[in-house]
């Protein structure tokens, strides 16, 4: 997959999560994406390189980590709870979306449970491929 797909396909996927909004907060070049005002997708690129920076758990981030090596630490994130994701042959459309759909789950999971536009706990559950 390559760069400008990587970034259309996260789009996408984080367009179609109920209660999800693309913002402009850091100006034209960052991509925003936020659930009830929490960031869980940014998009922008780095020295010429498209990249998908996403919230991820601790220890499943460092997993992600060692098995591919187009999984970087955050960029300009905390490196234990944020991922980067650019482009390569390891990375195609079903990666993205998992990675995308469980930063959302994730931060909707620390909202109040009036907040939570979905239960994250069976979100997608019925959809999703198991791990």
């Amino acid at each position: 997959m390559n760069g400008s797909t990587l970034q259309k396909t996260a789009a996408d996927c984080a367009e179609e999560l109920p209660g999800a909004r693309l913002e402009h907060p850091f100006g034209p070049d960052w991509e925003v994406f936020k659930v009830r005002g929490k960031v869980f997708m940014l998009m922008t690129e780095v020295p010429g390189r498209p990249v998908v920076i996403l919230k991820a758990d601790p220890g499943e981030a460092l997993a992600l980590r060692e098995r591919n090596s187009h999984i970087t630490p955050g960029y300009h994130m905390n490196k234990k709870h944020w991922i980067t994701l650019e482009a390569g042959e390891d990375v195609d459309e079903t990666l993205v979306e998992e990675l995308v759909t469980d930063s959302y789950l994730l931060v909707v999971s620390h909202l109040s449970k009036a907040e939570q536009p979905v239960d994250p706990h069976t979100y997608g559950s019925g959809t999703r491929a198991a791990r």
